[in-house]
């Protein structure tokens, strides 16, 4: 089976989805895509009053990613994989979660404005972690204003996140139970993952990674 030729990765915060596109960019020699948290000039302030910086924080990364995938359609059709770190569509995800009304009215005026005609993945693949896990790998990664998000607010993203997958048909599907994996350093895991990808196929699969016996 023919290996996809664009990947996307998505889930909640602290889920592990920059690690494993990484990882795959690397084993496909492919072009990267990040979502630049760390460009956003609003981050710390979003975490410090979320009231106060959710719109500023939202049309940034909206403008961002809708600049990403102009490149991504303008790019080198020839590249045989690209990965990304971010799924388009989710960005509404974070704007309905976080926004006023009448801030969702002009974001999303903005959205079907810069939105119209984003590629559609050939795989997307869903990491799920519970919040206890999420939150221990934020405090790892040490990014001093990420650790103000609250449990709460975590929940509330994942839930999003369950909906939002709960009812996404545009592209294949790979959900994956992230809570006990370590692309990063266990190869065991990452390999049964990168097999999947390789096997792709249409339609919402299932992962769970089978312990390796020794």
């Amino acid at each position: 089976m023919s290996n996809p030729g664009y990947i996307v990765i998505e889930g909640p915060i602290g889920v592990g989805k920059t690690t494993l596109a990484r990882k795959l960019a690397e084993s496909f020699d492919s072009e990267l895509m990040l979502e630049g948290a760390a460009e956003n000039p609003f981050m710390a302030k979003f975490y410090e009053n979320p009231r106060s910086a959710a719109l500023p924080t939202q049309l940034f990364f909206l403008l961002q990613r809708a600049r990403q995938m102009q490149e991504l359609r303008q790019g080198d059709m020839f590249n045989p994989v690209r990965v990304a770190d971010f799924l388009m569509e989710k960005d509404r995800l974070f704007a309905e979660l976080t926004l006023d009304r009448d801030e969702l009215t002009l974001y999303e005026q903005v959205y079907e404005q810069l939105t119209f005609d984003v590629p559609v993945p050939d795989l997307v693949i869903y990491l799920q972690a519970p919040v206890e896990t999420l939150l221990e790998r934020i405090e790892n990664r040490g990014i001093q204003h990420e650790r103000l998000i609250e449990a709460s607010y975590l929940q509330r993203l994942s839930d999003s996140y369950i909906e939002f997958f709960h009812h996404y048909n545009d592209a294949p599907l790979l959900i994956v139970n992230a809570r006990d994996i370590d692309f990063a350093n266990n190869a065991n895991d990452y390999q049964q993952l990168l097999q999947r990808v390789r096997d792709n196929r249409s339609g919402r699969h299932y992962f769970n990674p089978t312990p390796q016996l020794i």
